[in-house]
């Protein structure tokens, strides 16, 4: 029997690719689908802001506990992020998850693998123009984020966190990830796009 959630693309160190390298199949774009492009097998994001969800066959893109890890590249001025624990929607941020922030030169002070409004970080860790390794984990109530190795964010929800009436909101549940275009100045790439679940 095949455990769920098992893949092709499957590691043997039980890392799973999310994104083929050729196309955005198991993808779904919000409001601005034209945003995101696959280029020298990257996902390229130049446009107006929309957001690409994860809505492919690994873990029915449902994931609680994980490690994701990303090779990326901000250009000069731009901003993006990646959300976890959220859910697709056709228009505006997601509501749902958390935003880990993929900023090294934006007018925005929250830099690059900080959780964003939730335990931000002003340091610059990555030029422009360099590939670098954004790192996610969640397990129980505890997210750690990592720029090549070193450790950004260490955040432990606190007990008895609620969503505010009426949102889904920040609060660690489970969900899938979703890409961030931000704005039409703001060029980003993704690659190497990988998830490994946990317990």
């Amino acid at each position: 029997m095949v455990c769920p959630g098992f893949h092709k693309n499957t590691s043997s160190d039980g890392w799973i690719s999310l994104f083929d390298g050729k196309s955005l199949k198991g993808w779904k774009a919000s409001e601005a689908p034209g945003t995101f492009k696959v280029k020298d097998g990257s996902i390229v994001v130049a446009g107006p802001r929309s957001h690409l969800y994860y809505e492919g066959p690994v873990m029915h893109h449902d994931f609680k506990n994980f490690e994701f890890k990303a090779q990326v590249m901000t250009r000069p001025g731009s901003n993006s992020g990646v959300y976890f624990h959220t859910a697709y929607q056709e228009d505006g941020f997601p509501d749902k998850g958390f935003e880990v922030q993929v900023n090294n030169s934006h007018t925005d002070w929250k830099r690059t693998a900080g959780l964003y409004d939730i335990e931000d970080t002003r340091e610059v860790n990555v030029k422009d123009d360099e590939w670098f390794t954004l790192y996610i984990k969640v397990e129980g109530k505890k997210v750690t984020t990592k720029i090549n190795d070193k450790t950004i964010v260490e955040y432990t929800e606190p007990e008895n966190t609620v969503a505010p009436d009426g949102h889904q909101g920040r609060v660690i549940s489970s969900g899938t990830f979703a890409l961030q275009g931000h704005d039409p100045k703001s060029v980003v790439l993704f690659k190497d796009i990988m998830v490994k679940p946990l317990p």
